[in-house]
């Protein structure tokens, strides 16, 4: 029987929706879309002018650690530049999209020059414990001995890495160098010990070597508080990725609130970081620092590998290392031909930036790459390619600031190559702010001024930021900072010569001999070598009386006696101090004056002495800290001095 019309329309349309589904229902089906990401890009890198490989190199004990090497293309018989770091090996070699190996690398730790114009296969390994690497994190992890009871160290990842390197990239040529600054520059040290006969050549530019005599953790047992944030993001996490915060646009505001640095510390939850708990646990310079010391640990080790020890004049960070180091190995050096030394009027790093100017200081020429052209380039050459020829490379090659040359020397302290002598000559501290090379003979026993703890000197003009490399108040040139800020400060002791009439040379360390009381307990003192500039300079005006630092440093005196055995100061009693500023090359020219500073305090890179004697100052309370009257002598018989290395030419 048929329906009619109508309704066989109504059972078709009923029909159809019967079979169609609803838009609910449709949701309910369809869970996701297909995902348009696939499960591992592989890029094609076409047109790269170099292949990048990323592997998990296994150590002896098993860790595994994360390495980026560089290959460029059509590499045969190539030599490996390798540098370790704590630094983050992924951006170290990812410094921007590019195709080109020289944009990637563009950033701290790669010295462009060298790598891309010598051709090099280029490695950057994240030490364990840090970014993609595994196994535990320890700061500068000691060798294998007291400090260390486990079967690894720096030295065993070396020689391990180099291992893997040699028999596993077929472009390579079997050899390899090691390089790096800071931390970096601390590892081709380690890499020293027991070295893999394929690594070649070593070059640590400003290495961290002894943290409690004058590298980043002390400097004559003064804590360097500023690097606290340093030491929270370092160790706080293995990738750096808790971050110090600030409270105060004036660094100097904040750790004064703070208190102690100890107590600062504390308000940032340091005691959870194992680092700070062995700081807090080792304010002297006891076996735990000087088992750790890279000078020392060194010095009792035969020379197999030569390298070259690279130092900046004016270092922020590391200004004792590469010195110490260099004065502990080149004795060895019988034949000359395995301990090299090279010095550039650079901060912390500079040897890789422009190092044509070191804050307002112009030099006239690029600096560091006349030291990656001439020096560094060639030494890694010589070494470390096939049928190389001769490097030419000085023993010792340092710049000379003042006359801003560059000059090529058979070892180090050395004024000339020949015809000369240094000679320790004293600069005496005089009354009414004098300077002399002649010896006191006034019967005005002494100057004094007041050391406030409630108002430190600071070691830069206010507001102090801690701020980076490349901001407009950069904490790498602090050195060069012009020093009238606190000349005029009535806590601030200056003393300065007549204007001179010939070129005054100094090549090494000047040596503090101060003769000083304090009416306290303890006393800091902080001394600066500073060439006072003309009062007028036409060709740059800014620099007209400026007060250029040359050297400065800071001394604790509870460890007058005894860097490990600290004790108490006799309250107002005259005493002798001694303790060397770091190396100098400079030459204080005709119309220029010599001026030193004394301070007892250096606020907030250094942490505050309570100037009471307590037995750690990371502990101390506020009652502690005390107003005392400094005094400084200058009498015959009881005079303060700088021994100047003088040049002398015969």
């Amino acid at each position: 029987m048929s329906l009619p019309v109508t309704y066989a329309r109504v059972a078709l349309v009923v029909g159809l929706l019967t079979l169609a589904p609803t838009a609910s229902v449709l949701r309910a089906q369809v869970t996701s879309l297909p995902s348009e990401t696939p499960k591992k890009l592989t890029p094609t890198y076409a047109g790269f002018d170099h292949e990048r490989r990323e592997v998990m190199i296994p150590m002896r004990d098993g860790v595994k650690l994360h390495t980026v090497i560089l290959v460029p293309k059509g590499a045969s018989r190539t030599p490996m530049l390798l540098t370790r770091t704590p630094y983050n090996a992924t951006a170290l070699t990812s410094y921007a999209p590019s195709a080109h190996l020289g944009t990637i690398l563009d950033g701290y730790d790669n010295a462009l020059d060298v790598i891309i114009g010598g051709g090099y296969i280029r490695v950057i390994q994240d030490i364990r414990g840090k970014y993609g690497s595994e196994g535990d994190y320890v700061m500068n992890r000691p060798l294998i001995g007291p400090q260390n009871p486990t079967t690894v160290d720096h030295s065993t990842d070396t020689y391990d890495t180099v291992d893997w390197l040699v028999k596993n990239i077929p472009e390579s040529n079997g050899k390899v160098g090691i390089l790096g600054i800071s931390y970096d520059g601390f590892l081709p040290l380690m890499a020293l010990v027991n070295p893999h006969p394929a690594l070649k050549v070593s070059v640590p530019m400003n290495p961290m070597v002894d943290g409690w005599m004058g590298d980043d953790w002390f400097h004559n047992g003064a804590f360097r508080q500023y690097n606290l944030s340093y030491i929270y993001e370092q160790v706080g996490t293995r990738d750096n990725s808790e971050r110090w915060w600030s409270t105060n646009f004036d660094e100097y505001d904040a750790f004064m609130r703070a208190g102690s640095a100890g107590d600062l510390a504390k308000q940032r939850g340091m005691e959870q970081i194992g680092f700070w708990q062995k700081i807090l646990a080792h304010t002297s310079y006891d076996k735990f620092w000087q088992d750790q010391a890279m000078d020392k640990v060194l010095g009792a080790r035969p020379l197999t590998i030569p390298t070259l020890l690279v130092h900046s004049l004016w270092d922020a960070e590391d200004s004792y290392g590469a010195i110490a180091v260099y004065k502990a190995l080149k004795p060895k050096d019988i034949n000359n031909d395995k301990i090299f030394l090279a010095m550039g009027p650079w901060h912390h790093g500079g040897e890789i930036a422009d190092g044509s100017f070191l804050g307002k200081i112009q030099w006239g020429s690029n600096t560091s790459k006349t030291f990656q052209k001439e020096v560094l380039l060639p030494f890694l050459d010589h070494y470390l390619k096939d049928n190389a020829p001769p490097a030419n490379v000085a023993s010792v090659t340092a710049y000379e600031s003042g006359t801003n040359t560059w000059r090529r020397l058979n070892s180090w302290p050395s004024g000339c190559t020949s015809g000369c002598v240094i000679k320790p000559t004293p600069l005496y501290l005089h009354e009414n702010a004098k300077l002399s090379f002649a010896a006191p003979t006034s019967d005005a026993p002494f100057d004094e001024y007041i050391s406030d703890p409630s108002k430190p000197v600071p070691f830069r003009a206010r507001p102090t930021r801690s701020s980076g490399y490349e901001s407009p108040d950069r904490w790498a040139d602090w050195l060069a900072d012009d020093q009238r800020e606190m000349s005029g400060r009535t806590d601030v002791l200056t003393y300065t010569t007549d204007v001179l009439t010939a070129p005054v040379k100094i090549s090494g360390q000047a040596v503090v001999n101060l003769v000083a009381s304090t009416s306290g307990t303890d006393a800091d003192w902080v001394v600066k070598l500073i060439d006072v500039y003309p009062d007028e300079v036409p060709v740059q005006p800014a620099l007209g009386g400026y007060q250029f630092a040359i050297a400065m440093d800071i001394f604790r005196g509870r460890y007058r006696e005894s860097f490990e055995t600290p004790k108490p100061i006799t309250s107002n009693a005259a005493l002798p101090y001694h303790f060397a500023l770091p190396t100098s090359n400079h030459v204080f020219l005709p119309g220029h004056r010599i001026m030193v500073q004394v301070q007892s305090s250096w606020f907030p890179l250094y942490d505050r002495n309570p100037q009471t004697f307590v037995p750690n100052i990371f502990f101390a309370k506020a009652a502690d800290y005390q107003k005392a009257t400094q005094r400084l002598y200058h009498a015959p018989g009881r005079a303060s001095s700088i021994e100047l290395p003088m040049v002398i030419v015969q």
